[in-house]
């Protein structure tokens, strides 16, 4: 199992920015200049500053003469990006392969500001700007939580194989992780609702969204924004997909399907109606889901007999058929499964927009859905608590 911990909002790979929408609707591009002052190095030193303007994504750089360096533009709103200081003139491309580059997370924002330190990036200061310097307080509110997310990722790294093989380990440290997520869910929102008006609660929505936004979470948090910020072009594909989300988010009605079993039987959700029902979208090819298999089975082992079952939907392709059967059989999954063997174009798949596995839904005797990607420890926590 590999133990993934993902700090807060800025916390994104330094040499791709996220692609945003092709809407550009912010008022026209605006001016930004930025002046630094970090250190005394000079050339062939450079710094590099990558960022996304709308539908653009800017890669930018200034020479350095002792330690000074300066960039300037135009953009349609606030981006965060990422600023690298390349003090030998390598290039960007080397810079790829330094463990520890220096680098700061900027927000790129309207208006002249400075960014000032004494001999790095990485602790220089930002001084002039609206949204760096509200993201300075979110970060401060966040740097107690960063820690705890730090030490648990070194707690894992630092682990033994047999101990990363464990069940029992790995689940108690990814309960503990679930618990700082919440934590920084909490953090995030608070923001947001103190802050109507900064770009950063955007991006802090964005964070709290995650991979599988939840209509009823997000849908308040976006409509708190000011009337401007919510056209930000860095939300309409959150807003987009959302859409799509209420249809499976907890509180509505999961929707009815067919798909065949192994044997060509069609099986429908409908048939467990009367029933707690795991939806649960998995594949053989997929590791994550190979490890949550463990806890599902001891889950349904437990509850089986508490009017509970799973039903498992599998993204498997059509020439993996035996893999499926497989997996199945390896992995002690003793409950129904279907599959139409198209991968990613699965029929039910499509129908709940599944965009990654392991997903899940935890429906109700009624249909409706109470729970979703309850993983590890939570599931059983779930289920002992509505059983």
């Amino acid at each position: 199992m590999r133990f993934h911990v993902y700090l807060f909002i800025m916390k994104k790979s330094l040499f791709t920015v996220l692609a945003l929408s092709p809407l550009m609707l912010f008022a026209q591009d605006t001016p930004y200049k930025i002046r630094g002052k970090v250190g005394s190095f000079n050339s062939p030193a450079k710094v590099y500053l990558i960022y996304q303007n709308g539908a653009a994504s800017v890669t930018d750089s200034a020479v350095v003469s002792n330690g000074n360096f300066s960039f300037q533009g135009a953009i349609s709103e606030p981006s965060s990006g990422v600023m690298i200081m390349d003090p030998k003139g390598v290039g960007l491309d080397s810079l790829k392969s330094t463990s520890q580059p220096d680098v700061l997370m900027i927000y790129v924002d309207k208006g002249e500001y400075a960014i000032e330190g004494k001999d790095s990036l990485s602790t220089a200061s930002i001084k002039g700007s609206k949204a760096n310097t509200e993201n300075k307080i979110l970060n401060g509110r966040l740097k107690d939580l960063s820690a705890q997310f730090r030490a648990l990722d070194a707690e894992y790294q630092a682990a033994s194989a047999e101990q990363k093989g464990s069940q029992e380990f790995v689940g108690g440290l990814q309960g503990r992780l679930e618990k700082l997520q919440v934590r920084q869910k909490e953090i995030l929102t608070q923001f947001v609702k103190e802050n109507p008006e900064s770009y950063v609660s955007v991006n802090s929505i964005l964070s709290i969204a995650g991979r599988d936004p939840q209509f009823g979470e997000i849908d308040p948090l976006v409509k708190s924004l000011s009337p401007a910020l919510q056209k930000a072009s860095a939300l309409q594909p959150l807003l987009m997909g959302m859409e799509a989300s209420k249809k499976t988010s907890v509180g509505a009605m999961a929707m009815d399907f067919t798909q065949n079993d192994p044997n060509g039987k069609p099986v429908k959700l409908s048939d467990f109606k009367g029933k707690y029902v795991l939806l649960d979208f998995w594949a053989s090819w997929c590791g994550p889901c190979r490890d949550e298999n463990p806890n599902v089975v001891q889950a349904y082992n437990k509850f089986k007999d508490k009017n509970f079952t799973v039903l498992g939907v599998s993204l498997d392709r059509q020439n993996q058929r035996d893999a499926w059967l497989k997996a199945v059989k390896d992995d002690g999954l003793t409950w129904t499964q279907v599959s139409d063997l198209k991968f990613w174009n699965n029929e039910v798949a499509r129908m709940y927009n599944i965009r990654s596995i392991p997903q899940n839904y935890l429906i109700d005797p009624s249909g409706k859905i109470v729970a979703v990607n309850l993983r590890g420890a939570a599931l059983e926590q779930k289920l002992a608590e509505i059983l």
